[in-house]
């Protein structure tokens, strides 16, 4: 049997604690009546009691234990013990287990209805913890991800299939099919990937093994089934909700689709390529339920976007964003575009793919297929009295002398490029092409950009770095500034993953022109700018910002290392600082 519960009411149990008055209590159950939500949270809703407080004198009244969960280390077999939907609806997770008894963690302690169904479900004696509810619902969204049911339904799919083939007309039908196995199968794999903030999924096949892997952070995870049968039939599926052919398995094709994951609304750009044992299928998953970002919230930092806002206000010039892919330049642009978006200004964009759909503003989609590039939609949107142009890419010589002469006569116009850095980038330009004057003329300013990841706040420790990364920092300082003697790192946690990263951070450099740098651009003298633009007063090197993220403790100096060398400088170092020999096998 469960140790005796105490019945006592809230409301009284802080009024004799001197918590709160009895017309604060008064309050709090008018209010409860209206919003149906539980005594305790409307009490902190608002703003009568703090949750702390509030759970220490529980833990204290009931004699449990007050468990902080951020630092707690799990048991997956004992959490799966209670199922994801119990565990969600009575706000529950089980703890730990001693001498067969579970402790369960609750954010409503004096909840014994829920309590009750909990210990029938579990078939075990049960005893009561008492945790923070924001921390509790974190916790749930990590801990029951989806690995074991997406094998368990790769395994029922597997079975349903015959040696030979499966019913294509089955697939393909347009009723009520949401319990087939390869509908309940993807459904699994969208919703572990929205709960482990995945921005890609990979579905592979191999020889004898089919790897579903996530992006997650940059990083990609990997979990192997060997139900290689699978595969077709996953493809099959994902080729219908995208339009595509599904009788055209010899060349690559691209689609898109939207589905609602966990209440959030998810667009899905979706790549598929013929390979030896199959078809390999590659999506990119773009949340829309938050909406676009806004500058303030991109992690830019102040001085830099000071400056940066200030040029996408001209009237006119060249605006670049550079990086590689996967650097967050569409999410800076769109930030950008989202700033200038009010009525009195009109906003054209080219796109490709468009990402993120935008209210008022123009978006085209280019399609290389029928002649609708680039440089044909710009010349087009050029006819179509715009303010701001927004080019999603300078490809080639064509796109390049179109979008600088816009910028020559009166329009805002923003782009990227795939380049390293800011300062080659404007080089870049006339490398394709562009005549240098052109480039002088237009060019305001160039951003470039990486994301590096962010330590997990749950496990993050100090860290001394070493004497090579002493050596290699002090490189790195600016005059007169030393090495920190501590930095921060992730240990690895559930919470992470066992990374030591949870999100990323952008890091960000900005280039703004100025009468040295554009007498260096009109000479096409690549030596001068570059030391022209390091002298510009705004000028500041990527690494110099991934570096203050460092000090900050918001990421760790292998990050920063990561960043701040080319591969050829990073073996170089390398070879220097720790003895090796990269040239040898």
């Amino acid at each position: 049997m469960n140790e005796p519960k105490k019945k006592i009411r809230i409301g009284d149990l802080l009024i004799q604690n001197n918590v709160i008055t009895e017309d604060q209590l008064m309050t709090a159950l008018s209010e409860q009546k209206k919003t149906g939500r539980r005594l305790g949270r409307t009490l902190i809703d608002l703003g009568f009691v703090d949750e702390d407080n509030l759970l220490s004198l529980l833990s204290t009244q009931l004699e449990i234990p007050f468990v902080q969960l951020n630092h707690y280390q799990f048991n997956q077999d004992l959490i799966k013990k209670l199922p994801e939907a119990q565990a969600r609806r009575f706000r529950a997770i089980v703890l730990d287990e001693q001498q067969g008894t579970l402790l369960i963690g609750m954010a409503d302690p004096m909840d014994l209805m829920a309590l009750d169904e909990i210990t029938q479900t579990v078939k075990q004696q049960t005893r009561q913890a008492v945790v923070r509810e924001g921390e509790l619902l974190s916790t749930l969204d990590i801990v029951y991800r989806r690995t074991d049911q997406i094998s368990n339904l790769a395994e029922e799919l597997d079975s349903e299939l015959s040696d030979d083939a499966f019913d294509l007309a089955e697939l393909t039908a347009t009723g009520d099919d949401s319990e087939a196995p390869v509908v309940k199968l993807l459904q699994s794999i969208f919703e572990d990937a929205v709960m482990a903030r995945t921005s890609d999924i990979h579905i592979e096949p191999d020889e004898n093994v089919v790897r579903i892997r996530q992006r997650i952070d940059g990083v990609l995870q990997e979990q192997e089934m060997k139900e290689t049968r699978i595969n077709a039939a996953l493809v099959l599926r994902l080729k219908l909700m995208s339009g595509l052919n599904i009788s055209e398995k010899r060349i690559p094709q691209d689609g898109r689709f939207n589905i609602r994951v966990k209440g959030r609304s998810v667009d899905v750009r979706l790549s598929t390529m013929p390979t030896q044992y199959g078809e390999s299928v590659v999506m990119r998953l773009l949340d829309q339920t938050d909406g676009m970002l806004g500058l303030e919230k991109s992690g830019m930092p102040p001085k830099i976007l000071d400056r940066f806002r200030v040029a996408i206000t001209r009237p006119h010039g060249l605006i670049l964003v550079t990086g590689p892919t996967g650097s967050g330049k569409t999410t800076t642009l769109y930030g950008a575009l989202t700033k200038l978006n009010k009525p009195e200004v009109k906003i054209i964009t080219a796109e490709d793919p468009v990402e993120y759909r935008l209210p008022r503003i123009t978006q085209v989609q280019v399609n290389p297929k029928v002649g609708l590039t680039f440089s044909t939609v710009l010349r087009a949107c050029l006819r179509q009295d715009p303010d701001v142009v927004l080019v999603g890419e300078m490809r080639d010589q064509e796109t390049a002398e179109i979008g600088l002469r816009a910028a020559m006569t009166g329009h805002l116009v923003m782009s990227t490029l795939h380049t390293n850095d800011a300062i080659s980038s404007a080089m870049r330009l006339i490398d394709m092409g562009a005549e240098p004057y052109l480039v002088a003329s237009s060019l305001q300013g160039v951003l470039a950009q990486r994301l590096v990841r962010r330590i997990c706040e749950n496990c993050a420790t100090d860290y001394y770095p070493t004497e090579q990364e002493r050596i290699w920092l002090s490189g790195l300082m600016e005059d007169g500034e030393e090495v920190a003697e501590t930095y921060t790192r992730g240990t690895g946690c559930y919470q992470c993953g066992n990374t030591g990263y949870k999100g990323r951070i952008g890091i960000y450099e900005w280039l703004e022109m100025d009468a040295n740098t554009l007498s260096a651009l009109r000479r096409a003298d690549p030596e001068e700018f570059e030391k022209a633009a390091r002298e510009s007063p705004y000028y500041k090197p990527l690494e110099y910002c991934a570096l203050d993220f460092a000090k900050q403790g918001h990421t760790s100096l292998d990050e920063v290392f990561r960043v701040s060398a080319t591969l050829q400088d990073r073996e170089s170092e390398l070879e220097e600082f720790y003895d090796l020999d990269l040239e040898e096998d």
